[in-house]
């Protein structure tokens, strides 16, 4: 499409320019497409795959025992780990901690993170396939028709809702602050989703449909702006599903990233979005 038509639909040009950015975002150094491992650390020094050093945990700490010939440093500073190194962090964080290899030091980056109250590291290798053959995920084409206006039915207070993660070892909770509802072409009843709230408002929600494992990944998601309120007190998004991206667990094995919940599957083809990547 040339800048002339694109600039005969706005909306369409927005959407090109957010694709853009995402992909972009998803090529980012040390991002989702540079995992190669997840591993979790044991109560005994122990040597794992893909890193140098030894690797532990008390089940409070984390600890990582080094010698100069290693070669790692700490991402954060550039110092050289001799000896032994610890780390706290609580439950869903993570740090990006210490990196080796290549011509500056830098190839791989190892996360510690603790998930399921329990410590881990992932291995970001710059050089991982995924990463350097990456050229965009493949999309559907824009869909104006699935771009819908949704009515927000916030709940009284959030409900937390225990939830399954890519990681089977890993659960997770989905805090649910209302609901969207809204219609879609072709049908006559009504979709409720359960949305979590992001910064400054905004809105998420995570879905199935009935293109999931044929042409998308078995789970998406797609954020909203901030519902706006009119003056008899309605909130209503827009819900923009040539917006929907993959999580990055659509991307790599390594990922613990939140399924959604039971009630958000739709009866319904959003041939809209990211598609399901290829193989990388």
């Amino acid at each position: 499409m040339n800048t002339t038509e694109l600039a005969a639909d706005p909306q369409l040009a927005r959407w090109q320019r957010f694709r853009s950015s995402r992909n972009a975002a998803l090529a980012s150094d040390h991002g989702w497409l540079t995992l190669t491992s997840f591993q979790w650390l044991e109560y005994r020094p122990a040597a794992v795959e893909l890193a140098p050093g030894l690797w532990s945990t008390d089940g409070t700490t984390a600890f990582l025992t080094a010698a100069a010939s290693d070669g790692l440093t700490l991402v954060e500073t550039g110092e050289p780990v001799e000896g032994t190194i610890s780390a706290v962090l609580s439950d869903e964080e993570s740090l990006m901690w210490v990196q080796y290899g290549g011509d500056d030091g830098c190839q791989v980056v190892v996360e510690l993170a603790m998930r399921a109250d329990k410590y881990a590291i992932r291995t970001r290798d710059s050089q991982s396939p995924a990463f350097t053959e990456f050229d965009g995920v493949p999309t559907f084409d824009f869909r104006p028709d699935l771009v819908v206006e949704a009515r927000f039915a916030p709940y009284p207070e959030p409900v937390d809702v225990p939830i399954a993660t890519a990681n089977p070892l890993v659960d997770g909770v989905h805090r649910s602050v209302g609901e969207l509802v809204f219609r879609l072409p072709g049908t006559e009843h009504e979709f409720h989703l359960q949305a979590e709230e992001e910064k400054l408002g905004a809105l998420t929600v995570t879905f199935h449909d009935e293109t999931n494992g044929e042409s998308t990944d078995e789970w998406r998601k797609v954020s909203t702006a901030k519902p706006r309120v009119d003056s008899s007190g309605n909130a209503t998004v827009v819900l923009d599903f040539n917006r929907a991206i993959n999580y990055p667990s659509a991307f790599t094995p390594y990922g613990t990233c939140p399924m959604t919940v039971k009630n958000n599957s739709l009866d319904y083809r959003i041939a809209a979005g990211e598609k399901e990547p290829g193989v990388f």
